[in-house]
């Protein structure tokens, strides 16, 4: 029998030798995540193989292959990236060699996987992949034991199953990172249990705060690798439960309710502090940040996420903090590898998503001493900048010097691009059409795909007189659009109650660009425009639009579905999987959050009027780049709208990104016009799940709609889908 065994790993061996010396490419998704991974756009890669964009994109859907020569400079390419940016778990497995030994690691008890109709296999879904710990994906009963032990325990035929993945693989996949083997976070529970993605259960023997953060520090071995070269890693995340804070001396409520944090002579506090652990300005909250200064480059921190606090808000997460820990831990984990590792709440993480896609300093060679040092990345945003005098919110210094408190600014003096929140009467006509049905209709990710592309300032503005538009220059433009006329069937592009202008207002960029397009004379009266400007939101969007595509996957709803099996899968999809339709959630409002984030306002009750608050002090804040955003949200609605406007078809309320059309039918097969071949109106609204396509929102009986427009002075949008649109929306 040994002999026979002998000649089999001969032959396996011999055949590895012969799958090594092919020039075998890397999955599709993988080559997509190499090329994001390095800070490299499509347009890069193609201008340097000398190929089409289109032609990137085929190769990173896996639509075609590239030919000799290309294909094997496109290999060059991808090998480099793979050696700088390894992945754990790689394309099909992680070698044996980069799994710790015993003794290596925390103990590791295997979980049986949650069984949910939707979850794809790890190979069927890239996205959930550098996450994995293959030598750890066999599912097998949870010991009951919870032993302190540092040992870990793998059943044998894990290992078999990896290196069966491993090896089988196209190439073979870059090494795993040491230090985040386990993934990005763990759900501490009340018996030391910490439950980490996929299944993976560590035994921590900690008991109090200063004993848990060295252990996740030394050896629970949690984080993420960075998402841009320039960037760092992302700290661990321990999530807290409530059977976890009593056992850590936490108590089950915050006793203030303002602050939202731990008195500083509290046990807990102070026994951090005894260790030499430090906490960040806001304190022992619901999302404590525990470190110590970097020494050696080395970073020191934990992320803490405490449930009975209220971290995880149900605006956002819905009911997931009551969910069992390792269904947690799947849930948390896939928005950590989709978007980023959870630090706060989801306006919070869409904020810090921008800053890890855009680091906003490089290292850079001192030419003086020939060391490295920090400097500038270039198209990223530096340092905090004032914004223009009507783009600052009533609060802000510079308005404060200029205006009384109370002083309402007026059109010509504020910059007010903001989403529609418009509805008009009747007309006599559309009252004798015996419509049946008032149907809304939902932008898909609206203010996200208004990011795509979208050339915003990184610098400081600079104002100038009479000056001659500049479709490229972004900033603010005080102009007169008010001689624009209109059909009054639609809400007016340029303001967020959708009424004419009446004179002189202040514009963003891409309003008075969508101003021109409708062939409006434009003469700005002065302006307000960054020189220093690029497409920075381009890899924020990239990357929420792939995770939102991901999910919706998970939830049954892909690209290309037929309109009446997209509509069916809707209807269904967030029953399919509450776990996924939470990470759902999570994405939306990271994408809201985020932007609202650009122009945060002055918080607490120690703020005095005038005052900086700390917001001001972040690069990210922007108000500009929001209205900038928004703005182009604005007018992308009208746009598509102008489209079915011109069919025929006109809304009677748009609040954001829903619009309500009355229809003759339930359904928006019903009212959406189409071609004579049958297909969408060309440039109107679309059925489909990708961000800029519409879904459908909610149906209300004609005379419902009636009674809230006549009767009630209430915007039917608000409530079309039988609830608060403004607070469910996107």
């Amino acid at each position: 029998m040994p002999n026979d065994q002998d000649e089999l790993f001969a032959s396996v061996d011999a055949l590895l030798e012969q799958a090594a010396t092919q020039d075998a490419l890397p999955e599709p998704a993988e080559r997509k995540r190499l090329r994001e991974a390095g800070g490299l756009s499509q347009d890069q890669v193609a201008k340097a193989l000398s190929v089409r964009r289109e032609t990137i994109t085929s190769w990173e859907l896996g639509r075609t292959e590239p030919r000799p020569p290309k294909r094997a400079a496109y290999i060059r390419l991808l090998e480099g990236l793979a050696e700088r940016f390894p992945t754990q778990g790689g394309q099909g497995g992680t070698p044996s060699s980069a799994v710790p030994a015993a003794g290596d690691g925390p103990a590791v008890t295997p979980l049986p996987a949650p069984a949910l109709p939707s979850e794809p296999s790890p190979a069927a879904d890239p996205a959930r992949a550098p996450v994995l710990a293959p030598t750890r994906t066999a599912r097998t009963a949870p010991s009951s034991s919870s032993s302190s032990s540092s040992t870990s325990r793998r059943p044998p035929t894990k290992k078999a199953a990896a290196h069966k993945r491993a090896t089988t693989s196209a190439t073979p996949p870059p090494a795993a990172d040491s230090r985040f083997v386990h993934g990005p976070l763990a759900v501490l529970a009340g018996d030391g249990s910490a439950y980490c993605v996929d299944g993976l259960v560590l035994d921590c023997p900690a008991t109090t705060f200063p004993a848990l953060v060295e252990w996740t520090l030394s050896e629970a071995k949690l984080g993420a690798p960075r998402l841009h070269r320039h960037g760092k890693g992302a700290d661990p995340l321990v999530v807290i439960t409530a059977e976890a804070a009593e056992r850590l001396g936490l108590p089950r409520e915050l006793e203030d309710r303002r602050g939202l944090r731990l008195p500083e002579d509290h046990q807990v506090v102070r026994h951090l502090l005894r260790a030499k652990w430090r906490l960040t300005r806001r304190g022992f909250g619901p999302w404590p940040r525990i470190y110590r200064p970097a020494q050696g480059g080395e970073r020191q921190c934990v992320q803490f996420a405490i449930l009975p606090w209220g971290a995880l808000d149900a605006r956002s997460w819905g009911d997931s903090d009551q969910l069992p820990p390792a269904e947690l831990a799947r849930v948390l984990g896939s928005y950590a590898t989709r978007v980023i590792t959870p630090r706060g709440s989801t306006a919070v993480c869409g904020l810090e998503l921008m800053t890890a896609l855009r680091p906003p300093t490089r290292a850079v060679r001192d030419e003086a001493t020939g060391s490295w040092v920090s400097g500038p990345n270039p198209g990223a945003l530096t340092e905090p900048v004032d914004p223009a005098p009507p783009e600052a919110p009533g609060e802000h210094p510079v308005i404060a010097s200029r205006y009384p408190r109370h002083h309402e600014r007026a059109p010509d003096q504020v910059l007010d691009e903001e989403a529609y929140d418009w509805f008009r009467p009747l007309t006599d006509e559309e009252c004798a059409q015996g419509y049946s049905h008032g149907v809304g209709i939902d932008v898909n990710m609206a203010f996200a795909a208004a990011a795509n592309r979208l050339n915003v300032g990184t610098g400081p503005a600079t104002h100038i007189s009479s000056p001659a538009f500049d479709a490229k220059l972004p900033g603010s433009w005080l102009v007169d659009l008010s001689h624009l006329d209109l059909d009054p069937r639609l809400p007016s592009p340029f303001t967020p109650k959708g009424t004419r202008p009446t004179g002189p207002a202040w514009y963003a960029t891409s309003t008075v660009a969508y101003a021109v397009e409708l062939g409006a004379p434009v003469q700005p009266i002065e302006a307000y425009v960054r020189y220093e400007h690029g497409a920075y939101l381009d890899a924020w969007y990239t990357r929420l639009r792939d995770a939102y595509m991901a999910t919706m996957a998970d939830l049954g709803v892909t690209a290309g579905m037929p309109d009446d099996d997209f509509l069916a899968a809707m209807a269904r999809h967030k029953d399919l999987d509450p776990g996924q339709a939470a990470v759902l959630s999570a994405i939306k409002s990271s994408v809201k959050g985020g932007i609202g984030k650009l122009r945060e306002r002055p918080q607490g009750i120690g703020y005095k009027y005038g005052e900086r608050w700390p917001a001001l002090e972040r690069p990210t804040w922007s108000p500009h780049i929001r209205a900038e955003l928004i703005g182009k949200a604005r007018t992308n609605m009208h746009r598509k709208m102008r489209k079915l406007a011109s069919a025929g078809v006109f809304p009677v309320a748009v609040l954001s990104d829903c619009a309500v059309y009355l229809s003759h039918g339930a359904g928006p097969l019903d009212f959406l016009p189409r071609t004579e071949e049958g297909k969408p109106l060309p440039g109107g609204f679309r059925l489909g799940v990708s961000p800029g396509m519409v879904k459908h929102e909610g149906t209300q009986d004609f005379l419902w709609v009636a009674s809230m427009i006549e009767d009630e002075q209430i915007n039917p949008a608000r409530h079309i889908k039988g609830s608060d649109a403004a607070a469910g929306g996107e």
